[in-house]
């Protein structure tokens, strides 16, 4: 799912829709969700697959917010 090593001038073309980075951002709070119940199960093993999972996922997000241009009015406040 990462686009890490795919070369710069193919980043751009990573195509994204807010339905899926809805679902994957539910997918993310589970996969927590499963890592703190296994942590306090003392199950380390168990969480082990789930924060690789989770660590794909949020790579892959933060690609894609790296792709977006930075507009700096959005993050302005309103006096």
């Amino acid at each position: 799912m990462s686009v890490v090593f795919v070369p710069e001038r193919l980043r751009r073309r990573v195509e994204f829709n807010q339905e899926a980075i809805q679902r994957m951002l539910e997918e993310n709070d589970q996969l927590i969700r499963c890592i703190v119940e296994y942590q306090n199960k003392g199950r380390a093993t168990e969480c082990t697959q789930y924060q690789q999972i989770l660590h794909r996922n949020l790579i892959y997000l933060a690609t894609i917010a790296d792709s977006i241009p930075f507009e700096e009015d959005a993050f302005s406040t309103v006096s």
